[in-house]
């Protein structure tokens, strides 16, 4: 049987000293290992279907870690309670914007998460919440999203991403590149609020990232004939 001490002990056999020096601009912990996406992806399959193990090995609180056990977590098996702590709990951006929003999406609770986040005045919380309903709109099929609401997010954008902090405004302008490219009923209204936007502004702390211009992104979306073509998860 797998226990965490016996993943955590792999993960640090993974780790690479060059990759935390690599993250540590992007936020990341002290508490961590550097262990590449591809090493996870080699742990993940053999702790597969471990429910329990994966939300363990979120509670160390370590980087590496938490990215496993979302890789790992079944968002469908977790309560609610369970996935507003991981929100909270998220100890940097990876987490916040990748891990958390990608078990987040699997749940029927992920709607009703997805705007309370939003509304945290913590920028990682937020930060989950936009990258979460853009999970949303990315894998669900239009019928079965709320229209109203999603253009009330839109015209949310266009009002608030100078006054919010960096992270969100990073999240609010993927969730509207999401929007034009998955939601096709709201693809030219989506595209109205890229073009207002124009350059999103983020402080990259002087990485080589860069914020993807909403109008570009999804212009080059609609010509390689994926606009409107759902996901099955949002999960790396």
């Amino acid at each position: 049987m797998n226990t965490v001490t016996k993943v955590m002990t792999e993960l640090k056999k993974k780790g690479n000293p060059l990759r935390i020096q690599a993250f540590a601009p992007h936020g990341a912990p002290k508490n961590l290992f550097g262990v590449s996406v591809a090493d996870m992806k080699v742990i993940a399959k053999k702790i597969k279907g471990e429910q329990a193990l994966a939300c363990e090995l979120y509670e160390t609180g370590n980087g590496d870690a938490m990215y496993l056990a979302g890789m790992v977590a079944d968002g469908a098996q977790m309560t609610k309670k369970q996935l507003d702590t991981w929100a909270k709990n998220a100890n940097w951006q990876m987490i916040s914007e990748y891990t958390v929003p990608g078990v987040a999406t699997e749940s029927k609770h992920a709607r009703d998460l997805a705007m309370k986040w939003i509304k945290s005045t913590k920028e990682s919380v937020a930060s989950s919440g936009w990258n979460t309903y853009a999970g949303i709109v990315t894998v669900t099929p239009d019928d079965d999203l709320d229209m109203a609401e999603i253009k009330s997010l839109l015209k949310k954008v266009e009002k608030e991403i100078d006054s919010v902090p960096n992270r969100v405004r990073y999240t609010m302008n993927g969730f509207v590149i999401a929007v034009g490219a998955y939601v096709v009923p709201l693809s030219k209204q989506a595209k109205a609020t890229a073009k207002k936007l124009g350059k999103v502004e983020v402080d990259m702390h002087g990485t080589s990232c860069k914020v993807p211009l909403a109008t570009e992104y999804i212009e080059k979306i609609e010509k390689s004939g994926r606009a409107g073509k759902k996901r099955k998860t949002i999960k790396c």
